[in-house]
């Protein structure tokens, strides 16, 4: 389920401290109940290898065009991916998330980890378009449980970024998030169940 953004900059988030130039562009709960030292488990997950993920016809479809885009239009080579002209996330924090536990990257989608505390957990990807994180945060649910939030934060580059991210947003919003939001619900479901 989407929630206003308020239920992202509202919380006491760490990585407020070092995005104040990125918009808040989603925040979606995540149907993953747990206890108040799970979130690991749910980034142990995201670790995997993908082949539990089972995205819809209509996901596969949309990245598939994004990909192939990408490599047309050159969108995805390294001169535009982390690195000297696009710094990390990484470069910004403060020494004890930078020298605490980072987190594993993504494999089903190149993201590269951040950070990670026992609430939070932090993942980016930069191409021509855009500079994107991803902020896993876990909640208290007020009666002795706890679960996930994600929230998609981005920072639009230059004017393709600036016509490009508002053009994909209802197709991200209406096919790709809400799909991703059921499989890691699903998966994680799975696991606990084990």
């Amino acid at each position: 389920m989407r929630l206003p953004n308020s239920a992202f900059t509202e919380r006491p988030w760490r990585v407020h401290e070092f995005i104040r130039d990125f918009e808040v562009e989603d925040v979606w709960d995540l149907d993953t109940p747990g206890g108040p030292d799970d979130l690991a488990l749910l980034v142990r997950q995201f670790d995997s290898d993908g082949k539990h993920f089972e995205p819809s016809p209509m996901y596969k479809l949309l990245f598939a065009i994004r990909w192939k885009l990408g490599a047309v239009l050159k969108w995805d080579g390294a001169e535009h991916g982390l690195g000297p002209r696009n710094p990390s996330l990484r470069d910004r924090l403060p020494d004890d998330l930078r020298d605490g536990p980072r987190g594993p990257d993504l494999k089903v989608v190149p993201m590269k980890s951040v950070y990670q505390t026992s609430d939070e957990w932090v993942t980016e990807v930069v191409n021509k378009t855009v500079h994107a994180a991803m902020h896993i945060g876990w909640v208290h649910d007020g009666n002795g449980r706890y679960h996930a939030q994600m929230a998609v934060l981005v920072h639009k580059k230059g004017l393709l970024g600036k016509v490009y991210m508002p053009l994909i947003l209802p197709f991200r919003r209406v096919f790709v998030t809400p799909n991703l939001v059921k499989t890691i619900g699903r998966s994680w479901h799975a696991r606990t169940a084990r």
